[in-house]
Formats: C-alpha cells, structure tokens, sequence
C-alpha cells in the first residue's frame, strides 16, 4: 500500500468509491441450530406431490409458498414463477433470506417436487399443510436431510 501512496495512487481521504468499515465489537450470529445433539446449517425437504390439482396457476403457487415460508418462519426476498403455456406446468422459486423454496409442475401427470430448504430456527415442515390445502395432493412424499451437519 505505501508503493502505491508514494505513486499518487492511494489517499489519505477516503473517495467516493472507497468504502470505510467499522468493526462490531459483538460476536457474528450462528446461524447453524443444534436440534437432538447435531449442529447442522438448515433441514432440506424433498417433497413430492401425487394426485395433485391447480399446478398450472402460477398465481395460485405463488401465494400458497409465500404463505408456508411465512408460517415457517422464513424472510421472503423474492419469487419468480414461468408457466410453461396455458395449462402447462409451472417452475419457480421463493428467495428466502434463510435458503429457498423451488417448484416445478407435471399437471398432466398431476405431480409436482418441491425443495424447501430454511436454515437456521425456520421449519420447513410447516409448509406442507399449507401444500395439501391448495394442491390436494392424495398422497405425498417427504424425505429429510440435515444440510451443513457439524459431526
């Protein structure tokens, strides 16, 4: 750094596209959770809906997963939704600030797979009535994983 003060390069003054950072002197948060003896960073559901109905609204979607992140526990940042055509299937995605939720539609096979990945002290598993509700699905598939696992 000095090379570059002895060049004209660096000055004293911070410019407008310098930043200047001011260090906290509290401890950064752990997001990781500690739940039956594990620390891990987030639950991960793969969540698979049959004999499911309304997969090709993406209006219908979009609420039905922003209303389970919010009962979850989850920050929404953002949801992007494509229909595929009229009466197509639907992919998307809810941007959480605790990780996401993805979806993509077969409504012609009356099937969708969902991801609801939420770190930190968020439930994943609250959004699934929020799925039989909307969706109906006759039957559906859950499986876990603990995602950023400290053994």
């Amino acid at each position: 750094m000095n090379a570059l003060a002895r060049l004209g390069m660096v000055s004293e003054t911070p410019s407008e596209n310098q930043t200047i950072t001011t260090v906290s002197v509290e401890p950064a948060k752990d997001y990781f959770v500690e739940r039956d003896g594990m620390k891990f960073a987030g639950m991960h559901l793969l969540i698979d809906l049959w004999g499911a109905s309304n997969l090709d609204d993406p209006r219908l979607i979009d609420e039905t997963l922003c209303a389970g992140a919010v009962e979850a526990g989850a920050t929404i940042l953002h949801s992007h939704f494509h229909h595929f055509s009229p009466n197509g299937g639907v992919s998307g995605v809810v941007v959480l600030a605790e990780s996401h939720i993805s979806i993509h539609t077969w409504p012609e096979r009356n099937f969708a797979a969902l991801d609801v990945f939420m770190c930190g002290s968020c439930d994943p598993y609250k959004v699934i009535p929020f799925l039989k509700e909307a969706f109906g699905a006759s039957h559906i598939q859950v499986s876990e994983q603990k995602r950023g696992l400290i053994a």
